[in-house]
C-alpha cells in the first residue's frame, strides 16, 4: 500500500489516501473527508532516503575528509 497526499481545493484541507501502488495512476473521484467536495488534487511530495554505505556518509572533520586529516590550515572550514 502507498500513501498519497491530497488537497481539497474547496476547503484547503490536506489529507492522505492509502491505496495499492498499482492503483496510484488510476484517476478516481476522491471526496474530501472534511467537506465532501470532489474538487481534490493530488499533492506531490518528495522524500529522501537515509542510510546506505559508509562511502555515502559525510566524513568528520580531521578524519581524512576535505582536510586530509591534517586540519587544512583553515581554508576549507574544517579546523
Amino acid at each position: 500500500m502507498a500513501t498519497y497526499e491530497h488537497l481539497c481545493l474547496a476547503c484547503e484541507h490536506p489529507f492522505e489516501v492509502r491505496r495499492p501502488m498499482a492503483d496510484g495512476q488510476v484517476v478516481t473521484a476522491i471526496a474530501c473527508p472534511s467537506c465532501g467536495s470532489d474538487r481534490v488534487r493530488r499533492r506531490f511530495t518528495f522524500s529522501a532516503a537515509v542510510g546506505g554505505t559508509s562511502a555515502a556518509r559525510p566524513t568528520q572533520p580531521g578524519a581524512g575528509g576535505c582536510c586530509g586529516g591534517g586540519g587544512g590550515g583553515g581554508s576549507c572550514g574544517c579546523s
